[in-house]
């Protein structure tokens, strides 16, 4: 009879603990909110050396995550920087180069897999607040490429018809859309004003009705991208003029989010990644920002052109109040995710590369050793590895020699100066100013079989050399 009772006893106590284990939660995948600002350099911040106006929320972040001091844009102009960061491709791999216009009948290829089409496949929400600029036909529109909401502008809000250039571009007027929809005209620059602010405002809308689920937030402010606007609540509140007003208030909006993240308690299970899609447009002076004391800027494959600000932040998970050096990019980003997430990889090749061990700490990984600078359209202007850098002879944008512009308006960028062949240590010479080929000919060697090897991949159109790997952009379909 003690032994029916024993076994009775174990019984019990098995079935109590299923029950018990049953009802824990089960471990859940983190939430994911990118923030991708326009034009932003890498000297824009107050923890990164900005003056005369202060970014205490994202000095915050900083101070609770990791900030990536060597991580570079795919490429230094929009639409080309924004299908790398959601494909994981080189964007000359996808088809996708230069800043789309609103009547190009072209954009990201449908058939290319994005961070929310493998995210939505994992039961994510979805959701895009701020500038697109990856195709502005309806097929080629965010619902179409894997999320759930989008309200923004199609594609930079300066190809409007306030243009300075308007006599010769004949931009039609700036809508916001609101998923395919078109909605409200944005006239002037008080329509403008607004950009921030309701890009804000949706983005906290989508965290409290997705609070229950994974979700992607995805933050592509349009700003500080000319022509500036800030809201009356920040116009004229910082010593840098409306550059710094602009500033102040992209901070605010990503404490906004941030602080509405913790009201709901998702805090600590969100990852958290700011970033930009490109260097500061020097030409327009007094409008435009830094580059921390890299080369050139915007346009350019100079550091100033590539190099962003990055902080991601995720507690518990991610260091606290970390710099790391270590050499990452745009493209890196949705590998990475793919893994926290257990998404799968894209079907097609990507070029992108997984640095989930990096972000959480472990310094002795360097997943990404080589780095490739395309430019127009197919152009290998430089390659690099580690903190060796080869430049190649071509044809470029620069800001020097002529003097930047004031009040919205540019100055001069010549696109055609001759930009010369040099090898630069950015560990010695973050600048690029002294060129040391003939000291390190086994470099410069090791760099061409890198280039060579992209080359044939890739293509390089300064070769003619047209690639064997590349892949079509999105056509619009015929009638």
């Amino acid at each position: 009879m003690s032994k029916l009772f024993s076994a009775l006893f174990v019984t019990l106590a098995a079935c109590i603990l299923l029950g018990f284990q049953s009802k824990q939660p089960a471990a859940k995948t983190p939430n994911i909110v990118l923030f991708f600002i326009d034009d932003l350099g890498y000297g824009d911040l107050s923890v990164n050396g900005a003056l005369g106006y202060k970014t205490p929320n994202l000095d915050k972040m900083a101070a609770e995550g990791t900030r990536f001091t060597n991580f570079m844009a795919a490429q230094a102009v929009c639409s080309a920087s924004r299908a790398a960061l959601l494909t994981g491709c080189y964007p000359n791999r996808v088809g996708i180069y230069g800043a789309l216009g609103p009547a190009q009948p072209i954009g990201l290829n449908p058939k290319e897999e994005t961070i929310a089409e493998l995210l939505k496949a994992q039961g994510y929400a979805t959701g895009i607040f701020g500038k697109w600029h990856l195709g502005s036909e309806q097929e080629f529109l965010p619902l179409q490429q894997g999320f759930d909401e989008y309200y923004g502008v199609p594609y930079s809000h300066d190809m409007w018809p306030l243009h300075p250039w308007q006599e010769k571009a004949k931009y039609p007027p700036l809508h916001w859309i609101d998923g395919n929809k078109q909605g409200k005209e944005i006239k002037n620059l008080d329509d403008a004003s607004e950009l921030t602010p309701a890009i804000t405002e949706h983005a906290v809308s989508f965290i409290k009705k997705n609070k229950n689920k994974p979700f992607f937030l995805y933050v592509p402010h349009p700003l500080p991208h000319v022509p500036l606007a800030a809201s009356a609540k920040f116009r004229g509140k910082s010593e840098r003029g409306i550059f710094g007003d602009v500033l102040m208030e992209l901070d605010w909006s990503v404490g906004e989010i941030m602080k509405e993240l913790k009201a709901q308690g998702l805090d600590e299970n969100t990852l958290v990644i700011f970033t930009s899609d490109n260097g500061p447009w020097l030409n327009y002076g007094d409008h435009a920002g830094s580059s921390g004391g890299f080369r050139e800027g915007k346009g350019t494959s100079f550091e100033g052109g590539q190099r962003e600000p990055c902080i991601m932040r995720w507690p518990g998970v991610v260091p606290a109040g970390r710099v790391s050096n270590k050499l990452l990019s745009t493209i890196d980003i949705l590998p990475t995710i793919a893994r926290l997430t257990g998404a799968k990889l894209p079907k097609e090749k990507i070029d992108g590369i997984d640095f989930t061990d990096l972000l959480k700490g472990d310094d002795t990984k360097t997943p990404r050793e080589n780095f490739l600078y395309y430019y127009r359209k197919n152009s290998l202007e430089a390659v690099r590895k580690g903190n060796w850098k080869l430049v190649f002879a071509h044809p470029g944008r620069t800001y020097e020699g002529s003097l930047p512009g004031k009040n919205g308006q540019p100055g001069p960028a010549p696109e055609d100066h001759a930009i010369a062949r040099a090898l630069y240590n950015l560990a010695r010479d973050p600048g690029e100013r002294y060129d040391v080929q003939e000291q390190n000919p086994e470099i410069v060697a090791e760099l061409e079989k890198i280039a060579e090897a992209a080359r044939e991949d890739l293509g390089d159109d300064l070769q003619q050399r047209p690639g064997k790997n590349l892949r079509p952009v999105g056509q619009v379909a015929r009638k």
